[in-house]
């Protein structure tokens, strides 16, 4: 190839080169509407804007229509610990998360273990109430003179029908003897080493 010749190719490919570089800071502008749209869509756009009123989340389970009034009792069965709700009721929406919390004290002069029993009125209000947290999952052995209190998680289902607007909510604490203490105790140490 003679100097002419490559002096040519050499502008033959800048012309390709610079055609190129301009096609490409083109298809960079063509791609802003594109990429705005993908931000709208995918909500980017309200991440990057602070100052943007963002939408409030919310659970599309939640029955705001209607209103469920949720009554709480406390009971001991033949043990010396004083039980009682914090609130005797609440005012809930079906599908809405509610936290409730119950207080109990050993009045006794020794350390007992109580488990509580739920009961429910109506009785078939047991299917509709969706317990998350309870203290009545576990045994719950309280020391002479302890009070603890103790929360109740629960989302009343939406599928409640709609003639019921109380429910009772009972709970009753037994006492759970000490051979049973220490068969749940010696199950729960077995499941955690093989766990």
């Amino acid at each position: 190839m003679n100097p002419g010749q490559t002096e040519n190719a050499n502008w033959r490919m800048f012309a390709r080169l610079s055609v190129l570089a301009l096609l490409m800071f083109g298809f960079g502008f063509a791609m802003v509407p594109y990429y705005k749209k993908f931000c709208e869509v995918t909500g980017i756009t309200n991440l990057l804007q602070p100052n943007a009123k963002q939408s409030e989340i919310t659970n599309s389970q939640v029955d705001k229509s209607r209103w469920v009034t949720l009554e709480f009792d406390a009971n001991t069965h033949g043990m010396p610990w004083q039980f009682a709700p914090l609130q005797r009721s609440v005012r809930v929406h079906p599908g809405e998360m509610t936290q409730v919390e119950f207080q109990i004290k050993n009045n006794g002069s020794g350390a007992l273990v109580g488990q509580a029993i739920p009961s429910y009125g109506p009785k078939q209000g047991a299917a509709f109430v969706k317990k998350l947290e309870c203290f009545c999952f576990r045994q719950q052995a309280l020391a002479a003179g302890e009070t603890r209190r103790m929360p109740v998680q629960l989302v009343i289902d939406p599928a409640l029908p709609a003639n019921v607007n109380t429910l009772t909510l009972s709970y009753t604490f037994f006492e759970v003897p000490a051979a049973d203490v220490k068969k749940s105790s010696a199950a729960g140490a077995a499941n955690g080493k093989a766990g």
